[in-house]
């Protein structure tokens, strides 16, 4: 800034040479530096800080102080940094404890820090996925009013750090998403504020006084391009683009991959389910033996194979990022899985065993029959399962070849004589194919009407 002026500050460093310094921290609120007159043993101290604190009657008391109070709560207003810049020059050997005091205003510095283009959007997308987003700064809360509304978060009420000293309702503080002239030890505070009502934190800081509530966060983010080396290393996750939005696409991807999770679960458990009931209460029915020990790892190698592996690259769901957090205490078999495997793997088994005994009934081969249906059922489940593209996607996916490579493969060995002869199936007609084909649609479509039926309802 002097240098657009036309001031050579390197020439006023010479001139001047800073003899001392009391550096800034967040208690302050100001840094002072003491430079050394030329040619006389004065020495001029320069002050700069939160205007909040220079601008008192026994800090600066010479100048416009109440046009520079209304100045600096305008521009912070305006989104702007304000710094007020004080001086005195004074004798040396003047006692510390007066350096800081009596000083003249020499003016106001306002500085801007510009939000994002896409900073309203993140917000917006952290509001739509459930997550709360608080602002805390150690700037005035002026300035973190106005960055708030340009953001798009809830400024009507602004917590500052003194508010918190002065003991303010823990509700009032829970309530509040804009924080200002907040200390390193306060962000610590509300972290651990927000963890202890059983909340799971991330905390983004890119300065060495964010380093404490970033190793306390569950979820420290540091700044990688702009932050400093004592919040990279306090951090969890660290942002190389220097970008929240990447947070938002990092919590859409782990949501993508816990529900993946589960549905591998839901179509593997299911299907484990279903080859146990059919196993032990098929001679109930009269089925001696079900499925002979060569033919049920057929059917496992080939649902559980390619298929298996598809559903966890399955895309994300599209209404994800529209759900709220899960809760911390749900165990991956919660929220209804384990019910929604045991009836599908019921259904399948159910579907079996009806399609063996109607076999048997008619002499045609019932065990070639159980083979089918059972393996088939469970491609139809997997299809079921498959995520809901976006609007307008209709390429093929992994799981859609991974299915119909299991497809064929399930039905190859009754074309294939060595193969048929090794898993000692039997032929059958293609109507006897075709009622296989048609039961095995059963469980699949019951899952795909349960689903619509949830979303309707």
């Amino acid at each position: 800034l002097a240098g657009r002026a036309g001031v050579s500050a390197e020439s006023l460093r010479s001139a001047y040479p800073r003899s001392a310094e009391a550096p800034f921290d967040s208690v302050r609120k100001r840094m002072t530096t003491l430079h050394r007159m030329p040619g006389d043993d004065q020495i001029l101290v320069v002050s700069k800080g939160a205007p909040e604190v220079l601008l008192e009657a026994e800090v600066t008391p010479y100048g416009e102080i109440a046009r520079a109070r209304e100045v600096a709560s305008v521009l912070a207003r305006q989104g702007y940094r304000v710094l007020a810049v004080a001086d005195r020059i004074i004798p040396g050997g003047t006692h510390p404890e007066l350096i800081e005091a009596g000083l003249h205003l020499v003016g106001l510095v306002a500085l801007t820090d510009p939000v994002r283009h896409n900073a309203a959007d993140v917000v917006a997308s952290f509001g739509a996925a459930g997550v709360d987003l608080l602002l805390i700064t150690g700037d005035a809360p002026g300035t973190a009013q106005a960055v708030a509304d340009r953001i798009g978060l809830d400024s009507s009420s602004v917590i500052t750090g003194s508010d918190i000293d002065a003991g303010l309702d823990p509700a009032a503080v829970a309530g509040a998403r804009v924080f200002a002239r907040i200390r390193p030890q306060q962000k610590l505070d509300i972290v651990k504020s927000w963890q202890a009502d059983g909340h799971v934190v991330a905390m983004t800081g890119d300065g060495v006084n964010d380093g404490p509530a970033l190793r306390r966060a569950d979820i420290g983010v540091a700044m990688g391009k702009d932050g400093t080396e004592v919040a990279r290393q306090a951090a969890d996750l660290i942002l190389t683009d220097d970008d929240l939005g990447t947070v938002v696409v990092a919590i859409e991807e782990g949501r993508r991959i816990y529900s993946n999770v589960r549905t591998f679960l839901r179509y593997a458990l299911s299907g484990g389910l279903a080859e146990v009931l059919v196993m032990l209460l098929g001679p109930f029915f009269g089925l001696a033996l079900p499925l002979l020990p060569a033919q049920i790892l057929w059917i496992n190698m080939l649902t559980h194979g390619l298929p298996g592996v598809a559903l966890g690259a399955e895309p994300a769901d599209p209404l994800a990022m529209r759900r709220g957090p899960r809760s911390t205490d749900e165990h991956v078999l919660g929220a209804g899985l384990w019910q929604r495997i045991a009836w599908t793997g019921s259904l399948i088994a159910v579907v079996t065993i009806g399609a063996a005994l109607w076999a048997r009934s008619i002499g045609a081969p019932w065990q070639t029959m159980t083979y089918l249906v059972l393996g088939l059922s469970q491609l139809g489940v997997a299809i079921a399962l498959r995520r809901p593209g976006r609007p307008g996607a209709r390429r093929l996916r992994f799981l859609d070849v991974a299915v119909l490579g299991a497809i064929l493969a399930q039905l190859g060995p009754l074309a294939i004589t060595p193969l048929r002869e090794l898993l000692s199936l039997e032929p059958v007609s293609p109507g006897q194919l075709a009622l296989a084909a048609a039961l095995a649609v059963i469980p699949g479509a019951a899952v795909i009407l349960r689903r619509l039926w949830h979303r309707r309802a």
